[in-house]
């Protein structure tokens, strides 16, 4: 399966949200750090969902750390708007 499917599939079941964008910027960081060919390295992720509204930034982003959970070492950067 496919890291962006992966995400898309772990955020969902975590946290059903109302609004899940994950776009693949890999090919943006061509020939910098942590790029490598076939991309699936640079993510921007935009998410929103009930369960995540009444909890801080820094627990929003833990919350959906947690629940990458592997995926996060699979991949060099992982940007998120949350709310």
């Amino acid at each position: 399966m496919a890291i962006r499917d992966e995400i898309h599939a772990r955020l969902t079941a975590a946290f059903a949200p109302d609004v899940l964008q994950i776009q693949d910027d890999s090919e943006k960081h061509r020939g910098h750090g942590g790029w490598r060919e076939g991309g699936e390295t640079h993510f921007n992720v935009t998410i929103r969902a009930p369960s995540l509204a009444s909890m801080t930034r820094i627990a929003r982003h833990r919350a959906v750390h947690q629940a990458l959970g592997d995926l996060t070492t699979r991949i060099h950067a992982l940007s998120l708007d949350i709310g």
